[in-house]
């Protein structure tokens, strides 16, 4: 039989099969030493093959399917070893705020980085438009733009109002989307009102203008009637890189991919280098201030070395 992990509680799986049935599941032991450098060797989003135990309640997982595609953070527990969030992403989602809680352009550039790395499209949903006054939309209208330029979709919702939700429902249609954000940012309460019959525990509406209260421990794959999967994830408060060599982070940059093979030098770092096509385009305005700082940080910064995901 084959389906899909919806759900990890550590030796427990929970598997969505072709019939739209949930399995309890276990995982063969053989599985765990092969050589996988993860905590989890099967994640949420994860296709796999299975056996009904004689008793027809418990499912044995005998086969996981190839990923497309897989993002992964530093295992909390042990340090040297990693955690794969989540597999067969059609579509990440990163959940801000202008205000309450304040955006973090790096916290968006690392997440739209690791994204690019791991070959997920990914786009930006700027929530809580209803408390926005003249100077945050002020501010909304520059990083529109500025993601724009690099190449990403940006959304404008409100998970209180009900403002432009139709919308993204069209994006997401019949898609599994990543959805992610800092506590705060209301992203259990945005999923509630996509998907109202899952009802996510969120904080009191008055936490939800202040700073909101995520308690999603573990990311979980949760169907949508209108066709597709959402994985909810916790709720993220610092996003480093891992598995990452300093000269590849400008291909992570799309903005900077376009002008990177036009540079004098093929190892061309973007910083100091004579005749750099990327630090022109900066020049000329054709690439973000803002962006190309965010790509200093990172390459001269120790985040290579830092956790992908730091849970709130």
């Amino acid at each position: 039989m084959k389906g899909v992990v919806i759900k990890s509680t550590g030796s427990w799986f929970t598997v969505l099969d072709e019939n739209g049935r949930q399995i309890n599941c276990k995982l063969k032991g053989r599985f765990r030493i092969k050589g996988i450098k993860t905590t989890n060797p099967i994640a949420v989003g994860d296709k796999v093959e299975f056996d009904i135990a004689e008793d027809e309640k418990i499912g044995l997982i005998t086969k996981i399917l190839p990923r497309h595609n897989h993002i992964i953070r530093k295992s909390t527990k042990l340090s040297k070893v990693s955690h794969i969030i989540a597999a067969n992403i059609d579509l990440a989602l990163l959940i801000v705020t202008i205000k309450e809680p304040e955006i973090s352009p790096g916290l968006i550039d690392r997440f739209l980085v690791t994204a690019e790395a791991y070959h997920i499209t990914s786009a930006i949903v700027f929530n809580k438009i209803d408390i926005y006054g003249d100077v945050d939309f002020d501010k909304l209208q520059k990083y529109e733009a500025i993601y724009r330029a690099a190449g990403y979709q940006t959304f404008r919702v409100s998970a209180l109002t009900g403002e432009n939700i139709d919308m993204l429902k069209e994006v997401i249609r019949d898609k599994i989307c990543l959805f992610s954000g800092a506590s705060g940012t209301g992203k259990s309460a945005l999923i509630n009102v996509i998907e109202p019959g899952l009802k996510l525990k969120v904080g009191d509406i008055s936490t939800y203008h202040l700073k909101g209260r995520h308690t999603t421990t573990f990311p979980e794959m949760h169907k949508l009637t209108g066709g597709g999967f959402i994985i909810d994830t916790p709720g993220i408060r610092e996003f480093g890189l891992v598995e990452f060599r300093k000269e590849e982070i400008a291909e992570r940059f799309p903005e900077m991919r376009a002008f990177m093979h036009d540079c004098q030098f093929n190892n061309c770092t973007h910083i100091h280098e004579p005749r750099c096509a990327v630090k022109a385009a900066v020049e000329n305005g054709k690439i973000a201030a803002s962006r190309y700082e965010s790509y200093l940080r990172i390459y001269n910064d120790d985040y290579l070395d830092k956790e992908l995901w730091e849970w709130e």
